[in-house]
């Protein structure tokens, strides 16, 4: 096994066999999954900014009524108020559609991909870079937590 081959620790090396552009295939497909589950963070964080900021629409339209604006107070109650942010979706629903769908596939596709093609191991490309980069014997450079 050349230094190309070898990685921190077992779970994390190569099995026998495995050629270099597979690894690396492997590691641009985690490399996508990684942003996959970014975007679903972020969609997260646009279910809960756009719930608050509806929940802030009651004392909106209570503010304005009580300065004596009734006809923008109803506007924003009846238009604005509870509207789906996509047509006939609140965001709970545009998440779990993600979740359900584009996500769930992406996460099944890349398991299946490592299952098949590596036993299932997870970061070769990175464990391998890892012990490319790292200094043997200076202290942070560890191999695993262990070391």
């Amino acid at each position: 096994m050349d230094r190309q081959e070898q990685s921190v620790e077992l779970t994390h090396s190569r099995p026998q066999g495995v050629d270099d552009l597979t690894v690396e295939a492997l590691g641009e497909l985690s490399k996508a999954l990684e942003t996959v589950h970014r975007v679903r963070g972020h969609l997260y964080s646009a279910h809960q900014l756009v719930g608050g900021a509806d929940l802030t629409l009651n004392a909106v339209v209570e503010l304005m009524r009580k300065a004596g604006h009734d006809e923008v107070a109803d506007r924003v109650e009846h238009e604005l108020l509870g509207r789906n942010l996509l047509p006939g979706r609140w965001t709970f629903q545009i998440v779990e559609e993600f979740d359900d769908g584009y996500y769930a596939a992406f996460q099944e596709i890349e398991r299946d991909a490592r299952e098949k093609l590596v036993g299932g191991r997870r970061h070769i490309y990175e464990a391998e870079m890892k012990e490319r980069r790292r200094t043997h014997g200076m202290p942070g450079h560890e191999a695993t937590p262990e070391e």
